[in-house]
């Protein structure tokens, strides 16, 4: 028989640790790292704070715990595509942004800016990076040029989806397509012969 709820409310230990992180990612989301203190999850998840210390030791813990909960909530929807980017890399991005965008925003936006937390994060980038390396090199043989269209065409990738959810999230297909021109105009340049510049008379 499935764990159900008691009657003072009391929830399954793994469905309360979702709804912590859930509650911790929307606070930390809205004001960083220092100034989101445990009182404040606490009250986002309408839990106490005895509650969440069963759950999470301190607030570095839990936060490590949601940056972790967002990766693997990334790489979930990207995953088809691991190994190489592709187009479904980029609907995979765009639907993890819609399904958790205060995640995604943390991820990217404030978690990049927490000197405890760096190394993480440009872990992450870095095998973002890689994905897209790995599709990039067919098409740019200058080994130079290839790694600086990946790093170019993650962070295009990632700061287009962003701007997108700032938006009000337009159409998700449309938002894809325009996006993955934008990734192969990257490519294109990268991949372009030198010309000496024009000059100036």
């Amino acid at each position: 028989m499935a764990n159900v709820a008691g009657p003072a409310g009391r929830l399954p230990r793994a469905q309360r640790r979702e709804q912590i992180l859930a509650a911790a990612t929307r606070a930390f989301a809205r004001a960083g790292f220092a100034a989101t203190s445990l009182d404040d999850i606490a009250a986002e998840a309408g839990i106490t704070r005895v509650i969440l210390y069963r759950h999470f030791e301190s607030k570095t813990d839990l936060y490590q715990a949601v940056l972790n909960r967002v990766c693997a909530l990334l790489m979930a929807h990207i995953g088809e595509s691991v190994g190489s980017f592709t187009d479904a890399s980029v609907d995979g991005l765009l639907a993890a942004a819609a399904a958790e965008p205060a995640g995604f925003r943390l991820l990217f936006v404030h978690a990049a800016r927490e000197p405890e937390f760096q190394a993480c994060i440009d872990g992450f980038r870095s095998e973002l990076t890689r994905i897209a390396h790995a599709r990039i090199k067919t098409a740019v043989p200058d080994g130079a040029w290839a790694q600086w269209a990946a790093r170019l065409a993650t962070a295009v990738a990632v700061e287009a989806v962003i701007a997108w959810l700032d938006v009000g999230q337009p159409d998700a297909t449309t938002a894809a397509d325009r996006i993955r021109r934008a990734i192969a105009g990257v490519i294109a340049a990268a991949d372009s012969p030198a010309r000496p510049s024009a000059r100036r008379t």
